[in-house]
């Protein structure tokens, strides 16, 4: 295959530069199905997998855009599950209705992207730096709020249903998901907003000459980050039950899914679609596995692997370009420092570059 080369002289790849996370999940269909194809090939697989990956591959959304500007957002995690224990907390002491209960869980997850945003821009502290701090404070928060028992779970009607309804034989969190996707998709790639953020993460100098607000949409990536984790963690606590341990397990899921998905369709460029790819993919890969072995610490193993292939891979793929030639060297996605604007070039610099 390495020397099958067309008439321009491109080399052929059979679309495994792009699409490679789409052949992986065949492959799992067609090895599971045929190992066991009594547990694996059934509706029954289907629904499970495509709801219990929901709320990661929200938070995965959620956290592209932030990504998108070449910031790291490490509370989302505890955001979502500040989020989850302050909707039930309320609904369970205080009586509210479901939407009130909602409305304040999701905007307080909005206020920590808005602290997240003044420490990052006004206080120019590194995005890891912060985030992991804020994460931590989020903790004994919620451990407050919770008084440090596990939160009951609400048995309003309207709550249940908010995740439980069937739609198409699947939760209607799976519509939730799709929704989420397509206006994020929507505004990454068919907006000025979006434009505007793969410029900052592209190069927020020239961003910043050409006149772009390069602090504002940096807070504002922030701020959509933690609304989309709040939300999902409110629909977490719906689907599940309260927890307040769950919010640090999604963390290394939704990066590995965000970093493997900058690998497809669109190869050095944080997307939606190819975030979902590999969301699904690692979850069928995983379910499979464990119907084979019986083993409980498969998810843990593959998301660690596919973190740390897929930033290998995009590193590889930066230094020996798009056909396999060797290119200049450019650094990887790098949090914000200290002065604000980020360091060095990321993945899909030439792209954003051009559209500065």
């Amino acid at each position: 295959m390495n020397g099958d080369r067309g008439p321009s002289g491109r080399r052929f790849t059979f679309g495994l530069d792009k699409y490679s996370g789409l052949y992986l999940f065949g492959l799992f269909i067609v090895v599971f199905g045929t190992w066991k194809p009594n547990l694996f090939l059934t509706a029954a697989t289907v629904h499970s997998i495509a709801s219990q990956q929901v709320i990661v591959a929200m938070i995965a959304v959620g956290v592209l855009i932030p990504l998108a500007t070449g910031t790291f957002d490490l509370s989302v995690g505890a955001v979502a599950n500040l989020s989850a224990v302050v909707a039930t907390w309320l609904l369970d002491s205080y009586n509210l209705s479901p939407v009130i209960a909602i409305a304040v869980a999701v905007g307080t997850a909005a206020v920590v992207g808005v602290i997240n945003g003044f420490i990052v821009i006004r206080l120019r502290v590194s995005s890891f730096i912060a985030t992991l701090g804020t994460a931590s404070i989020i903790a004994a928060v919620q451990t407050m709020v919770a008084g440090g028992s596990q939160p009951l779970p609400p048995t309003a009607s309207a709550w249940v249903n908010l995740t439980q309804t069937d739609v198409w034989g699947f939760q209607v969190v799976v519509l939730y998901l799709l929704v989420l996707a397509v206006v994020i998709w929507w505004l990454l790639d068919h907006t000025p907003a979006g434009r505007y953020l793969f410029a900052v993460g592209g190069n927020p100098v020239a961003a910043r000459l050409a006149g772009v607000r390069v602090d504002k949409w940096v807070w504002l990536s922030l701020v959509a980050s933690s609304t989309i984790c709040g939300a999902a963690g409110v629909l977490f606590a719906s689907q599940v039950g309260p927890s307040l341990t769950f919010g640090a397990a999604m963390l290394l899921p939704a990066y590995a899914a965000a970093f493997l998905g900058s690998t497809q369709l669109k190869p050095g460029r944080f997307n939606v679609w190819g975030t979902l790819i590999a969301v699904y993919a690692l979850a069928t890969g995983v379910q499979g596995l464990q119907f084979v072995t019986g083993v409980q610490w498969l998810n843990d193993m593959f998301n660690g692997v596919a973190l740390i292939s897929a930033v290998a891979f995009a590193v590889w793929r930066q230094r020996v370009g798009p056909a396999g030639k060797p290119s200049r060297p450019r650094s990887a996605p790098a949090a914000r420092g200290d002065d604000g604007s980020g360091s060095g070039r990321s993945a899909h610099s030439d792209h954003l570059d051009s559209k500065i």
